[in-house]
């Protein structure tokens, strides 16, 4: 099972994929894992929201830290686990601003990601930010970063089984196991 959450800033979309996550593993079994993508370094407002997801997800996660090679996280998971990672957003922008790796080599990554997901049977939860909805970016490396990451939405909420956005809190399902989607 592959799950894409998607959200805004502050919209509930962590705390409603960390609920999913703990569904599936009380579900399915194996063990509960959260990867965090984010970096805290020296950004003390970093490092207290990446604290506050700790205390708010609470006991039983294994965590993995991981800002670029989302498939040697995946190999640290047992199969038949369930696993969330957190976020899609803070991965791509490090993807290309902090690695040497380009766009095609960011979505061949998640394209293996899923795949290898579900060769081991991993519940992924895939947690990313609705970035795109506002005003329109008025630079070249703003309008890179979006398409990269929308070229990266459409490829996940594609393989996904489910596909939810939330908003103020309240999650919306735009696709769900039984559905057909073309």
């Amino acid at each position: 099972m592959i799950a894409f959450v998607s959200g805004g800033a502050r919209s509930g979309k962590s705390t409603h994929a960390e609920a999913l996550a703990r569904r599936w593993q009380t579900e399915r079994g194996g063990a509960r894992y959260y990867l965090a993508t984010a970096r805290g370094g020296d950004d003390a407002e970093m490092q207290a929201r990446i604290e506050r997801h700790r205390r708010s997800r609470g006991e039983g996660w294994i965590t993995l830290e991981e800002p670029f090679d989302l498939l040697a996280a995946l190999d640290r998971v047992a199969p038949g686990s369930t696993l969330l990672l957190d976020c899609l957003t803070l991965w791509a922008s490090q993807l290309l601003y902090a690695s040497p790796l380009d766009e095609a080599q960011g979505i061949a990554i998640v394209e293996r990601t899923l795949a290898e997901a579900r060769r081991r049977n991993v519940g992924l939860v895939i947690v990313s930010n609705d970035v795109n909805e506002g005003m329109p970016p008025d630079d070249d490396e703003t309008w890179r970063y979006l398409a990269f990451l929308q070229q990266v939405h459409c490829l996940v909420a594609r393989q996904a089984d489910e596909v939810v956005q939330v908003v103020a809190g309240l999650p919306q399902s735009w696709k769900s196991q039984g559905s057909r989607q073309p």
